[in-house]
Order: structure tokens, then C-alpha cells, then sequence
């Protein structure tokens, strides 16, 4: 009998989207194929402490999304594995890691790092893509030195004034506000008048130490799921109809009739080659791997402008990077599965890497 990979999911973690990261991990728990993979539970509460959960936590998740609960099965990091430290006594060795560890500490390369260091294979982009796909303001740059379509920003810094004259002649109105370094549209405000300006710059600030005032770009919202290394594919894209003022947090998570999505997109055979081409092209100039959710503007007079990627997109049962590959043709569990495979045939090639001159 061939014996089974032994995979550890890990959520939770030191970020604001702490609780959507506990969505993500039921349903990639749920659809995870149990006669390929042995399944290990780690959740990080947001003091950073990372513990053995059982299934439990995950299947009778409250609606309040209550914090990862502490158990005696505190963990640390070796060398190829995973302690706990109260004993030092390793866990039965685990095979890959599938971080789905939204927003700060566990998309921007942090946990990545670690499990680099420790010699563990992981699901998803390495340190640098993972970093860079997490700084909206250094992924804009790239996508600009690249000239890929984006629209015009501005960045913000603590120490820095913010003037809503010139940021109204720079962008025109109305203007997103948001962190630089967060997803799940938390601490984004679109700004209409002065009075706004100054609450949407407090609110995001609380985020992030860096903030993004970009353009309104008028247009549908679409996206793109990517998968792969080194010959990545695109699915079909997909549109996003906002029924609130933009796709904001509650949108996406709490009111179900926020949004509607439209899968396929409404857009002909060529704009939707255009779209995946773009979307292609934006994964590989920011050094990603393993996958990716591209978000676009499509305007009236249709042209496309890139938003932003990321790099761990939702896997909640509604989230569009599923639904887009389902609607491509794969499946949840298959998707899961190519994942964990792209993540352990890129540690393959990296140890026959030289690490001596």
C-alpha cells in the first residue's frame, strides 16, 4: 500500500483576517482527498503560538469565530520537522505544509521564511513573491516597471502629511484608502470629500504602517485564478457585482447578498484570453508560484487595469478562487491535490540546488 503524505494545515495566525483563515482551513480540511494525505491540524493564535488542534475546532466553528483554543500540544520548529516544546518530542514527520494564513505573518513571506530555514516544503509562493505580493505599494512598482496596466497611486507614510487637495488633483475623486500590507478589504475606505479623507487615513493606518491612496477606476471587478511553477495556467475569470458601495469585508463574508458572482465573466472569447494573458504575466513578474488570485478593473472602453494579487486567496466555500477553478474544470479536492504536488516537486529541485562553492 502506498503510503500517505503526511500534510499539516495551518491557520489562524498574528493578522486581522485571523478568523477568515479559519473558513479557509475547514473547507481545504473538508475537501482535502483523506485516502491521499494524512491530515494534521496547526493552529497559531494571535499571540503567534502554534498548537495541534483536532478536527473538532474546525467542524464546530461558532459563528463568532472565537480564537484558536490552547492546548498542551504547544509546537516549535526543527530542522525537516515539528515539535512540541514542552517535551521536545517530534510529531510524526510531516511531508508539506498548506499555510492558508491570510493577511500579515503568514502571506508576506514570514512563515515561508521559516519553513524555508526548517527545510519544509510548503504550499504557495516562496519569501520574495510572497513579500512582494503582500506590499501593494512594491507589487504596483513592479507591475508599472513591467508595463502592465495599472491605474495611478499614491503612498503614505506615518511621518508623511497627507494633503487632500493635491491627492484630489493627483487621482481626481472618489479615491481608495487602504493598508498597504492587508487583505480581505479590511481598513478600505473609498473617499468622496475632505471629511472622509481624514477617517479613512486613521482607519488605515491602524493596519499598516504604510498606506496606498489609489485612482477609482470605474468598471466591472474580474478575477483570475492562476496555479503553477514555472508554466503556470489561468481558469476562466470571473466578475464580482457589488451590491454595496465597493466588495468590502462584509461583502465577501458576512452578508450574503453583498455580491453576486458571475462565473464566467460577461467578456468575449478574446477579451477572456486577454485577461488570462495579463493575469499570466502579472504571477510571473512578481515571482510567485504554486497560486494566485489576479484582480482587474475591466472599464467601458474595455481595457483592462490590474488591481492587485494575492497570494493565499480565500478557500472558503465561496471564495472565487475555488469556484473559478471548479468552473474551469477542476475540483476542490483535485486542486488541493496539484497544490500539495507543485509544492513538492519545487522542494525536489531546490535540494539539488548547491549550497557550497
Amino acid at each position: 500500500m502506498r503510503k500517505k503524505i503526511r500534510v499539516a494545515i495551518l491557520f489562524g495566525g498574528k493578522s486581522a483576517e485571523h478568523e477568515i483563515s479559519w473558513l479557509s482551513a475547514n473547507n481545504v480540511y473538508t475537501a482535502i482527498d483523506k485516502d491521499t494525505y494524512d491530515v494534521e491540524l496547526i493552529g497559531i493564535d494571535k499571540k503567534g503560538t502554534w498548537q495541534l488542534q483536532s478536527q473538532h475546532i474546525l467542524q464546530s466553528l461558532p459563528s463568532s469565530l472565537k480564537e484558536i483554543q490552547h492546548t498542551t500540544q504547544q509546537l516549535a520548529l526543527s530542522t525537516n520537522n515539528i515539535v512540541t516544546t514542552q517535551t521536545l518530542q517530534t510529531q510524526q514527520k510531516i511531508d508539506v505544509v498548506f499555510p492558508v494564513l491570510h493577511g500579515p505573518y503568514g502571506e508576506d513571506g514570514s512563515v515561508q521564511g521559516l519553513l524555508k530555514v526548517a527545510n519544509i516544503p510548503f504550499v504557495g509562493s516562496g519569501v520574495l513573491g510572497s513579500a512582494i505580493g503582500m506590499d501593494k505599494d512594491v507589487m504596483k512598482r513592479l507591475f508599472r516597471d513591467a508595463r502592465l496596466p495599472i491605474g495611478n497611486f499614491l503612498v503614505l507614510r506615518e511621518n508623511e502629511k497627507a494633503d487632500f487637495k493635491k491627492t484630489e488633483d493627483k487621482l481626481g475623486l472618489p479615491f481608495f484608502i487602504k493598508p498597504a500590507n492587508m487583505g480581505s478589504s479590511i481598513g478600505v475606505s473609498k473617499v468622496h470629500d475632505k471629511e472622509e479623507f481624514i477617517k479613512a487615513i486613521e482607519n488605515a493606518f491602524q493596519y499598516d504602517t504604510k498606506i496606498l491612496v489609489e485612482q477609482y477606476i470605474k468598471g466591472k471587478e474580474v478575477e483570475c485564478s492562476i496555479l503553477g511553477n514555472d508554466d503556470p495556467i489561468a481558469s476562466l475569470p470571473g466578475e464580482i457585482i457589488a451590491n454595496n458601495e465597493f466588495y468590502d469585508y462584509t461583502s465577501k463574508y458576512i452578508d450574503e447578498n453583498g455580491a453576486t458572482l458571475r462565473i464566467p465573466a460577461n467578456l468575449t472569447k478574446k477579451q477572456i484570453k486577454e485577461v488570462q494573458k495579463l493575469a499570466i504575466q502579472a504571477f510571473q513578474t512578481l515571482g510567485l508560484e504554486g497560486m494566485a488570485r489576479v484582480d482587474f478593473f475591466f472599464t467601458p472602453e474595455n481595457k483592462f487595469y490590474l488591481n492587485e494579487v494575492n497570494t493565499i486567496p480565500g478557500f472558503t466555500n465561496i471564495s472565487m478562487y475555488l469556484k473559478l477553478w471548479e468552473a474551469s474544470g477542476i475540483s476542490q479536492t483535485e486542486l488541493i491535490d496539484r497544490l500539495i504536488q507543485l509544492a513538492l516537486e519545487r522542494f525536489a529541485k531546490q535540494q539539488h540546488l548547491k549550497t557550497t562553492a
